[in-house]
């Protein structure tokens, strides 16, 4: 994730001591392109452009937040609920429900000085699978310019799949990681590079103690440039003697695995154990 931000005092006094702007004074009150909504402390995404709607509250308002990013408690006041971001527990605002605004009946009332608004041309997607996703995640969350990671099933014939399911090996999915990142601070080939250094991309079904095809590597690419990135790495490798088994194919869907799996390592506390990198670069 980003490196944290320096806060203005402003800034301060609503994110780390939980005071409120102004209604209609924030930046992204009347903001309604298409992208994605960041914590302006670590820079981790929050809010999707599509959830976001007009409640004419005075504070731009979203309907839900994507999977394990903001975290509810119980405000000071006693009486509303607070919502923080989950990484860096930033203050964001408060959510309410019962509303009936939108159809989700919920509303993230946030902070526009609590958010960072990466429009959607700055942003790209990609799905890796290089063995246990905790340890994928694990490395890619370390990534500056990687705004989000999750852990989830890629590649499969089952719609929803839960996690027994894949680890049947009868589903086709494998065990994957969804990565947002901001294309003007981490490029596409050096993520590529991350994933080919932090797993075995020689060996099939396999990496370390997980046996199966749940566990292959391969990489679901989202636009023929990613595509050209990976198999011009593949030849790299291959012309440094390296047999590559990764399967390049292109993304199709993509299940989010349960809560308890994102963010594996840091909400547990535990070390990294799964994934060990390995410089397979020359031109490093």
């Amino acid at each position: 994730m980003n490196k944290y931000r320096e806060l203005t005092p402003f800034e301060k006094s609503v994110i780390i001591n939980g005071s409120t702007e102004t209604p209609f004074s924030g930046e992204y009150v009347n903001e309604f392109s298409d992208g994605i909504y960041c914590c302006r402390q670590c820079g981790a995404a929050l809010y999707t452009s599509g959830s976001k709607f007009n409640s004419e509250s005075g504070w731009p308002s979203f309907d839900s937040a994507m999977q394990s990013a903001v975290e509810r408690r119980p405000d000071p006041d006693g009486e509303r609920t607070e919502i923080v971001c989950a990484i860096c527990k930033g203050h964001l605002g408060h959510v309410f429900s019962g509303e009936d605004l939108t159809p989700a009946n919920v509303r993230y009332c946030v902070n526009s000085v609590s958010l960072v608004f990466l429009p959607a041309d700055k942003i790209e997607k990609v799905v890796f699978a290089a063995g246990c996703f905790w340890g994928v995640e694990y490395y890619f969350q370390q990534v500056e310019g990687v705004i989000k990671t999750t852990a989830g099933y890629t590649g499969g014939i089952t719609d929803n799949p839960t996690y027994r399911e894949v680890c049947t090996g009868t589903t086709g999915h494998t065990e994957s990681v969804e990565v947002i990142f901001d294309k003007s601070v981490i490029s596409f080939d050096e993520l590529a590079r991350l994933f080919f250094e932090i797993h075995d991309p020689t060996t099939a079904d396999r990496q370390g103690v997980d046996i199966g095809t749940q566990y292959r590597s391969a990489v679901f690419f989202n636009s023929d440039d990613q595509k050209n990135i990976l198999e011009n790495l593949v030849a790299i490798l291959e012309g440094m003697g390296y047999e590559i088994v990764t399967q390049i194919e292109p993304l199709d869907d993509f299940h989010s695995a349960q809560d308890y799996h994102q963010d594996y390592y840091r909400r547990n506390g535990i070390s990294n154990s799964d994934h060990v990198r390995t410089n397979r670069f020359d031109d490093r």
